[in-house]
């Protein structure tokens, strides 16, 4: 796909954002914020209240610091947005329903942009054009080209059920 790759002319903050999870990590902070901004109590309240006070804190807060981490620190995506979604489902009972549902389903909706975020892929090819290939190559009588590892000249070809035989 065309467009999610960046040109080579695009500004560094455009190869910046094509370089990570940008959204995801956006709105899982953008989540945690909006948490953080629908809570009521003054923290003298909150300390007075216990562990459940200090936690309707606590999992905002950490849903903005790894919304951050995911966006500067992208090599460990997978680990910040699994954190970051059970943080964003803890909100439900310590923060208004969190946020009101507003701030958990950005921090939900966040976690799993970043969790399936894929970097440096090349395009999938679809069933269709494997078909014609395939067909394509059965015409020409060569291998497909998408297979680099199936050619004639590999041990592969003579191997049939698990048995070694010689190739042609």
């Amino acid at each position: 796909m065309e467009g999610q790759e960046p040109a080579v002319g695009q500004d560094a903050f455009t190869r910046w954002v094509y370089g990570r999870p940008f959204w995801g990590g956006l709105w899982l902070t953008l989540g945690g914020a909006w948490v953080l901004l629908t809570m009521k109590a003054s923290m003298k309240v909150v300390m007075h209240v216990g562990m459940q006070g200090l936690a309707g804190y606590l999992l905002p807060i950490l849903m903005v610091v790894l919304g951050l981490l995911i966006l500067f620190s992208p090599a460990q995506r997978l680990f910040y947005s699994v954190i970051g979604v059970l943080c964003s489902l803890g909100t439900w009972v310590t923060s208004n329903m969190g946020g009101f549902m507003i701030g958990l389903l950005l921090g939900v909706a966040g976690s799993v942009l970043t969790f399936g975020w894929l970097p440096d892929q090349d395009a999938r090819v679809g069933r269709r054009d494997r078909r014609r290939l395939a067909q394509q190559a059965a015409q020409d009588g060569s291998a497909p080209e998408s297979d680099p590892g199936m050619g004639p000249d590999t041990a592969q070809t003579g191997t049939a059920a698990g048995t070694p035989q010689a190739a042609q």
